[in-house]
């Protein structure tokens, strides 16, 4: 049997589209000497067709002050982890979250409450650049914490099948987030590679075994939703029309018809907190 760290280190290391990984390259370059990784996840690793999709990243950066310089995007990116930025290349949209390499770490792991990190890290990605191959294999090492602490956080029921294990996590996770996605999306995770999530099943299972999380499901949920809101506010004034992109991933993601007024374009922190309580109450986000 494969040990995670392997399973974990052969995944990143799977191609991906030529645009997506010029696009990576792009992203560490305007961070100059600071960028350390950049990690491609999400949906768009299963599509072939990138047109009219926005792709997903992380940053790894050394530090938040080497890549932001003074000013308060450091102390954001540090006091409410990740900050997020829109970014376009050779005609394909992107955003990309930045983390430190200390953060990255932490956040993969069981020593945070917070599901965020280790519930994304947790499913596939791909790591496509990287500053030199110590570097590499430290991102290879904080993502193989990502699936330990997510079935461990979980905690495995007697009985219970592998996949199923799996599919309660990532529900549990998704709770825990304001999350635009129509129900059933945790479970689609799964189900759209079982035979991925069966064969990390046994040694991230093993690995499980040794930690134990901090918090609780009712305290995840709590901090997560209140975190999700700060991310939001924030995102509205580090993305390019920042107020946009949040209503462009609620309709997308939950079908809604949401437009923007002008007002809510020239003050996209208000924007965000006037958008929440329908959000909730149409069930856009739970």
């Amino acid at each position: 049997m494969s040990s995670l760290r392997e399973l974990v280190a052969e995944e990143l290391s799977l191609p991906v589209d030529a645009r997506a990984a010029a696009m990576a390259k792009a992203i560490a370059q305007k961070h100059g000497s600071a960028s350390r990784a950049v990690l491609f996840y999400g949906s768009c690793l299963r599509q072939k067709q990138l047109d009219g999709l926005m792709l997903d990243f992380y940053l790894i950066v050394s530090n938040y002050r080497a890549a932001y310089g003074k000013g308060w995007l450091a102390a954001a990116n540090r006091l409410i982890p990740p900050n997020v930025f829109y970014f376009e290349h050779a005609g394909l949209a992107a955003k990309y979250a930045v983390l430190s390499e200390i953060d990255f770490n932490r956040l993969n792991g069981p020593e945070t409450s917070s599901v965020s990190v280790w519930a994304r890290f947790a499913q596939p990605s791909r790591l496509i650049w990287a500053s030199n191959d110590a570097v590499r294999d430290r991102a290879i090492d904080a993502v193989s914490r990502a699936a330990p602490t997510l079935l461990a956080a979980a905690g495995p029921k007697p009985g219970e099948q592998a996949l199923d294990l799996w599919r309660r996590a990532f529900a549990l996770t998704y709770s825990a987030e304001l999350r635009a996605e129509r129900k059933g999306r945790a479970a689609s995770v799964v189900d759209l590679e079982p035979a991925r999530y069966e064969r990390f099943s046994a040694p991230a299972l093993k690995m499980a075994q040794t930690l134990r999380p901090v918090g609780t499901w009712a305290g995840r949920r709590f901090e997560g939703k209140v975190l999700s809101i700060l991310r939001l506010a924030k995102a509205s004034f580090t993305f390019a029309g920042g107020a946009d992109y949040i209503a462009w991933k609620i309709n997308r993601h939950a079908g809604t018809k949401i437009a923007l007024k002008p007002w809510q374009r020239r003050h996209p922190l208000l924007a965000a907190i006037t958008l929440l309580p329908r959000l909730l109450s149409s069930g856009a986000v739970r």
